[in-house]
């Protein structure tokens, strides 16, 4: 059995482990479930872990969601403009970036720096057209943000498993499947989003305009600049399937929404 092999099998069985920084981001995670949590004990468990509440207060404060000028200073502050729906979303996206800031090896490590470039541009594309469509916004980037989770995973276990790319392959899309329906199970993601994100691995060809979630992070996902560095390199230089009206249409909402996208983009990144 490959090394491969093994960790499929180990996830499969219910056996997803996370790098010690990133289950301490899961455990908050899983504490923030609790739908009927008071908002100042969200808050304190929130402090509780650095990078996540740098992150809230950084989001809250970005042109996406500060359309009035005033920045918040407190976590507290920052639950109460974005939701603590968002802020769960917000919590699952620091456990992928504790995976791939765990790792040593140099060359995974920039790796894991590429895939989270290209997860963040996705998640703020993702965000920025729901809100475009009539389609649930944070829900959407939250999607973008766990739509390679089966990628940092595999790469975070390269330092515990052994090289899981030793043969100089990509993972193939089984593997990406199988592992990512085990650590989204492990995250409890709902089930609205890993269906939104089987969208991703069917390969279909996007949709515009975008009618649910799976068709929207679809069309996200190929929409960005920024490609992941697992992706077959024959999936490039796709063609939209749409007419002249409706890339005009995608065209002027990406043009005025240039400034929102960087911003949010740039306070997803770290």
């Amino acid at each position: 059995m490959s090394t491969l092999d093994e960790v499929l099998a180990e996830v499969e069985h219910g056996d997803v482990t996370f790098p010690t920084h990133a289950d301490v981001a899961f455990r908050v995670r899983l504490a923030l479930d609790d739908t009927d949590i008071p908002m100042a004990k969200a808050a304190q468990i929130i402090v509780a872990e650095p990078l996540l509440a740098s992150r809230v207060v950084a989001v809250a404060n970005s042109v996406a969601f500060n359309r009035s000028g005033v920045p918040v200073a407190d976590v507290k502050g920052a639950i109460s403009r974005l939701g603590l729906k968002f802020v769960r979303g917000l919590a699952t996206a620091v456990v992928m970036r504790q995976m791939a800031g765990s790792i040593r090896s140099p060359l995974y490590q920039g790796l894991a720096v590429r895939l989270w470039e290209h997860t963040v541009h996705v998640a703020a594309l993702a965000h920025l057209l729901a809100a475009r469509f009539g389609l649930a916004a944070d829900v959407a980037m939250f999607a973008g943000m766990v739509h390679e989770v089966s990628g940092f995973y595999l790469i975070s276990r390269t330092d515990i498993s052994g090289d899981l790319f030793a043969d100089g392959s990509l993972i193939t899309s089984e593997a990406e499947q199988r592992v990512g329906r085990a650590v989204l199970a492990a995250l409890s993601v709902p089930t609205e989003v890993v269906t939104a994100i089987e969208v991703l691995w069917s390969d279909r060809p996007p949709a515009f305009p975008p009618h649910n979630l799976g068709e929207l992070l679809n069309l996200a996902n190929r929409l960005t600049p920024i490609r992941s560095p697992l992706q077959n390199p024959g999936t490039e230089g796709f063609d939209l399937p749409m007419d002249e009206e409706a890339e005009r249409q995608l065209t002027e909402i990406l043009e005025q929404s240039s400034d929102e996208l960087a911003a949010l983009t740039s306070a997803l990144r770290y």
